[in-house]
């Protein structure tokens, strides 16, 4: 690899800009026509040339010095939220999740219901909210998407109330981010995932206006249903060799990730990430003194995942910004999404170093390897632990 650093500078008050305008706009999965428009406006304005799918699934791309062995970088605009399942007898809204979050951090969120005769402001409540009433049962109720219910800020006491309003079973929620951006870089919201790597994609656009052309295409991809499972799978085009996700790391107890600097994850539920383009990752970061992590995720999968499954024959890899209660109220800091964009940058103007990648099938010639050598020790004095003599323990 070419030990010349490659990263460009980021505007990270253009980044921070733009993750408040994401936040703003309500985008959970079914939902997401407005922040489609919005993200292809901003696309427009950075001078990039783009299409969609029909559903809304956003491709840009900026011209490399050639087509061939193109690379991708995908994150999606969808959140969490909340459907319709049920009107109840009180009055009140009975819901399903859009995503896999916990009804744990449901309770107390301000949220808005979309109908067909325009949007219902309410607040999602367990059925025994108030302790003047039930007392200390309000602590002991059950935990669960059954026992919570969304309260309608409008006159509607009863089934036949709302349906008077035009309140209807299938209706999308969407939950209030509740945005709070510190002096100290900490950034806390719901939605972060993955509204900030959407932001990190755009300000890294915005850093490669001014660069010479990447060697390759670059297509800047985002997508609309990665919540419920869906990803990138309908918008690679065959000319694509490699795909870099950027999403959330998990930053807990077992963890490995962080909120500062970049998390590359070695691999999700579903496997391994590439071997040779997760390592050009790790490479990067070191060259272009990006500081970095690797994790490795248990319970999680990202637009790749969805890509590799429908049968793309890519690349991928994940990089991540560290999270702290993801899929909750979630905390990140401005340090791992300047990281990341930085890392898109170097990434996107670096070598080549696969060319066979440039055609989907080949021979041999031009292969990767993979070490496999053993390795090798130097027990000099001065580098030799301090060995204790092996001896068979007495029964």
């Amino acid at each position: 690899m070419n030990q010349t650093p490659t990263r460009r500078d980021i505007d990270l008050d253009y980044l921070a800009r733009i993750l408040g305008g994401l936040l703003a706009i309500p985008s959970p999965t079914g939902y997401t026509d407005t922040i489609v428009r919005h993200v292809c406006e901003e696309i427009g304005r950075l001078g990039l040339p783009y299409e969609l799918t029909r559903r809304g699934a956003i491709r840009a791309c900026l011209k490399g010095r050639q087509h061939a062995g193109a690379r991708a970088i995908v994150s999606h605009v969808d959140t969490l939220g909340a459907q319709v399942a049920s009107l109840k007898p009180n009055g009140r809204l009975a819901l399903v999740p859009v995503g896999t979050w916990s009804a744990r951090f449901a309770e107390g969120a301000r949220a808005t219901i979309f109908t067909n005769r325009g949007a219902y402001r309410g607040t999602v409540l367990p059925p025994k909210a108030s302790g003047h009433t039930y007392g200390d049962d309000i602590d002991t109720a059950p935990i669960g998407w059954p026992h919570l219910e969304l309260r309608v800020d409008a006159w509607a006491r009863t089934r036949e109330q709302l349906e008077q309003i035009g309140v209807e079973i299938g209706d999308m929620v969407a939950i209030d981010p509740q945005p709070e951006f510190m002096d100290n870089g900490f950034i806390v919201s719901r939605h972060l995932d993955n509204k900030a790597g959407v932001a990190v994609m755009l300000a890294a656009i915005k850093a490669m206006k001014e660069a010479p052309p990447p060697p390759v295409d670059i297509y800047w991809i985002f997508t609309i249903a990665e919540e419920v499972g869906q990803g990138a799978a309908a918008i690679l085009l065959p000319d694509i060799a490699s795909m870099v996700a950027v999403d959330n790391g998990t930053t807990a107890p077992g963890q490995n990730s962080a909120e500062f600097g970049v998390t590359i994850a070695m691999a999700d539920q579903t496997g391994p990430f590439d071997y040779h383009l997760t390592r050009k990752m790790v490479d990067l970061c070191t060259i272009n003194d990006i500081r970095y992590q690797k994790d490795v995720f248990r319970f999680y999968r990202s637009d790749s995942a969805s890509a590799v499954e429908a049968g793309a024959d890519v690349r991928t890899a994940l990089i991540t910004f560290g999270v702290d209660a993801s899929h909750g109220y979630e905390r990140i800091h401005i340090h791992a999404l300047r990281s990341l964009a930085e890392l898109l940058t170097a990434y996107s103007l670096s070598d080549v170093e696969i060319t066979r990648d440039e055609h989907v099938l080949g021979s041999l010639s031009g292969f990767t390897t993979q070490p496999v050598e053993p390795a090798t020790q130097d027990l000099t004095a001065a580098s030799a632990p301090e060995m204790t003599p092996w001896r068979e323990e007495t029964p």
